[in-house]
């Protein structure tokens, strides 16, 4: 029996840069996303986070605290999900 291989959902959100955390953890807390991605507003990506089911609290605040500082060197990003 051959195994399919379902897509991944793709959404894409666009923020100024201190309302990145913000919208981060609100992700983060949806629980069925499977990667972050940060860009810059022409698009270059700056960050990528995979997501798991087990990520949560302890593991997150070195993850917030690398998020809180691209937000304080960019006016605009966008915000690339990838959900399951």
């Amino acid at each position: 029996m051959a195994r399919t291989k379902s897509q991944a959902k793709q959404e894409t959100f666009t923020v100024k840069g201190d309302e990145l955390v913000k919208k981060f953890k609100e992700l983060v807390h949806e629980g069925n996303i499977r990667r972050i991605i940060i860009k810059d507003k022409e698009g270059k990506s700056l960050v990528e986070f995979p997501l798991t089911l087990g990520v949560v609290g302890t593991v997150l605040v070195p993850v917030l605290a690398a998020v809180g500082a691209i937000a304080a060197l960019v006016t605009e990003c966008s915000i690339t999900v990838e959900r399951k």
